[in-house]
């Protein structure tokens, strides 16, 4: 298919897809009309006046008239430029919710391979333009088609010569605005990839703001920003060259018009073949026609923005999310939790995992060991589902994972990291976060107790109430823990997933947290990543991992008996 007609294709589609009311569109159109009507009466009125004109016979009627065509024309395109504002709003609206709703229900995959800035902008630019088309440039066309066309219409009926003087210039116009057209849309779409790039890369340095000044990097981001600046600012040079030339075309071809009407039609006037007042009336019709089609240049550049940022959105839309409900409703307290020759690759012929496998009875700790980059974190996405094994597969039970709704599983793991990421807004918000039960405060200061995350919070000026600051940066690591952890306790899992848990604090904060997480693990099937040993040495099972195979597999005693890296690890850090 050709790849015009295919953006173009996506660009009415995604709008279509919006559900515009019928009923909206029709009384906006109908006000148009009535407008554009009201608007058209008036020259004739005004060519009786001229014509029939004198002191003696002033025509207070036709004035009135004339007055009355005004004010119904105000009216009317009043109205009718609010309710398709209000249909380009709802129609933006809609497709932010389609994509908002779309993103969040991505799969992991796709946030591993795009920049959070770049979703961003698809989400806020690109819908930015959309909405400028529909509910600016959207309701001045119609207005102004309407009106073009009937302008057209009565000056057939006037005087068919000097119409097809106007008419002669549409062509010539079309084909040199035609071109710049497709010019545009190759410079907006540009320039929205642009603005994504620009707006993932500020993203990125901004969320990462300590790691830029403990790495005396200001300068390094100064330049980066710089060359993105540019990089904007060319395309936007670019755009302006088009508008540039653009607008004086259209001007000159109008101004051609507005002197080859006003030279014959004085002609004809001299001649007596026209009256003044056809003259003057034809002159006004002209600027009823000139004042739209002016902006109609601005509509089409418009338009072509539009196509290729939906373009971009309708990309987005197509990417197929994760079917959280899909599967059945399993409870997994209970079940033996069975990997079999599990292998995985992000990319092809690079493999991550190979061929693993591990039993994990209820209620027992596994611990996954080895050296950095080994596939650890990796089999932790698959055990939650955010990426699917090549081969191999995951038995809860005698249930395959992949036939359990991620829903379902999901609900069951409470997950804590040695990042503990925390979302801008109070402590009580980041407890309940994900929960779809009304939390008691209570249940609050219970979970809090036994993540020992009482104390703390009980000395804050606000308690739960306490803002933590965007990505809880106003607490400490060892405090951000501990709510992880009572979050963790808060949505009662029957399974467990400590990466790192305790990596990153100091070891009183580690004493601390290590205290509370054995406080949720009892009971629970519990898996855990660690580079300290200390931290698993009570493991039921240890698998220690090296290039993504397993290469050791016990208890802490057995494997620093049968495993020589692991038991140079314990040497290390055990002593």
């Amino acid at each position: 298919m050709d790849q015009k007609k295919y953006s173009w294709r996506k660009f009415f589609q995604l709008l279509i897809s919006a559900k515009p009311a019928n009923w909206i569109i029709f009384c906006a159109l109908f006000a148009s009309v009535i407008t554009t009507v009201a608007g058209l009466v008036v020259p004739l009125f005004t060519k009786n006046l001229i014509d029939g004109f004198s002191i003696a016979s002033l025509d207070v009627k036709m004035i009135a008239l004339i007055v009355l065509a005004f004010i119904l024309q105000a009216i009317t395109n009043g109205f009718s430029i609010f309710l398709l504002n209000y249909m380009g709003q709802k129609v933006v609206a809609t497709i932010r919710e389609r994509l908002w709703k779309k993103i969040v229900h991505l799969p992991v995959s796709y946030f591993d391979n795009t920049k959070t800035g770049e979703m961003v902008s698809r989400m806020v630019n690109d819908t930015v333009v959309v909405k400028e088309l529909i509910a600016d440039h959207l309701p001045q066309f119609v207005t102004g088609i309407i009106s073009v066309v009937g302008a057209i219409i009565i000056l057939f009926f006037m005087d068919w010569k000097m119409t097809l003087i106007i008419l002669v210039a549409v062509p010539i116009t079309a084909l040199v605005v035609a071109p710049l057209g497709q010019k545009m849309f190759k410079i907006s779409k540009g320039l929205q990839n642009e603005t994504a790039n620009f707006t993932g890369s500020i993203s990125q340095t901004l969320s990462e703001a300590r790691l830029v000044k403990a790495s005396n990097a200001e300068t390094l981001e100064t330049e980066a920003g710089h060359q993105g600046i540019n990089r904007l600012f060319g395309f936007g040079i670019r755009e302006a060259k088009v508008v540039a030339v653009l607008g004086p075309l259209i001007f000159f071809v109008v101004m051609g018009v507005i002197v080859g009407i006003i030279g014959y039609g004085g002609i004809r006037v001299s001649a007596g073949t026209m009256t003044t007042g056809t003259l003057i009336a034809f002159l006004l019709y002209l600027f009823q026609i000139i004042v739209p089609v002016t902006s109609f240049a601005t509509f089409f550049a418009q338009l072509q923005k539009a196509k290729g940022a939906t373009e971009r959105i309708a990309d987005i839309l197509n990417e197929t999310e994760e079917d959280f409900d899909a599967g059945k409703k399993v409870d997994v307290s209970g079940k033996t939790i069975r990997a079999s020759d599990i292998s995985f690759s992000y990319n092809e012929g690079e493999p991550i995992l190979k061929l693993v496998s591990f039993d994990t009875k209820p209620g027992e700790v596994i611990a996954f060991a080895g050296p950095s980059g080994g596939g650890k974190s990796t089999l932790f996405a698959i055990l939650e589902r955010f990426y699917q094994p090549k081969t191999g597969e995951i038995l809860v039970g005698d249930i395959p994972l992949s036939e359990i709704s991620i829903n379902s599983w999901r609900t069951q793991i409470g997950y804590v990291s040695q990042e503990s990421a925390m979302l801008s807004g109070t402590i009580r918000d980041n407890l309940c976060y994900g929960l779809d039960r009304e939390i008691t405060e209570d249940e609050l200061w219970n979970v809090a107790k036994l993540a020992y995350a009482d104390g703390f919070i009980s000395e804050l000026p606000d308690k739960m109430a306490t803002e933590v600051g965007e990505r809880g940066v106003k607490l400490s690591g060892g405090q951000r823990q501990r709510i992880a952890i009572a979050r963790a306790f808060l949505r009662n899992p029957n399974i467990l997933m400590l990466d790192e848990a305790t990596a990153s604090l100091d070891s009183q904060s580690e004493q601390i947290v290590q205290q509370a997480l054995a406080n949720l693990m009892e009971g629970r099937t519990t898996f855990v990543i660690a580079h300290r040993l200390s931290t698993i040495v009570n493991a039921d099972q240890i698998l220690f991992i090296e290039h993504g195979e397993i290469t050791g597999r016990g208890t802490h005693s057995e494997l620093v008996a049968s495993h020589p890296l692991y038991a140079s690890f314990a040497e290390q850090q055990l002593k």
